[in-house]
């Protein structure tokens, strides 16, 4: 269960950097000069990267429970 958990923290904060990276690129090469476009995007660039990080946070908790072994 520990080593799920240390490799779902790893690929979510890996995830959420490569993320913002790439949302970053979108919207500098694709986004018009305009705020209010600019804002509208990253409100929904934000909100989206809640679900797969929910999707892997619930992976992360069907790990079964450690159990030391029997004397």
């Amino acid at each position: 269960m520990r080593l799920r958990i240390l490799l779902g923290s790893l690929l979510l904060v890996l995830g959420l950097a490569l993320y913002a990276l790439a949302v970053m690129a979108a919207a500098t090469r694709l986004l018009p000069d305009n705020q209010a476009v600019e804002l509208a995007f990253y409100a929904l660039a934000g909100i989206a990267w809640i679900f797969p990080a929910a999707r892997l946070t619930r992976w992360m908790q069907r790990a079964r429970p450690f159990r030391p072994p029997p004397e």
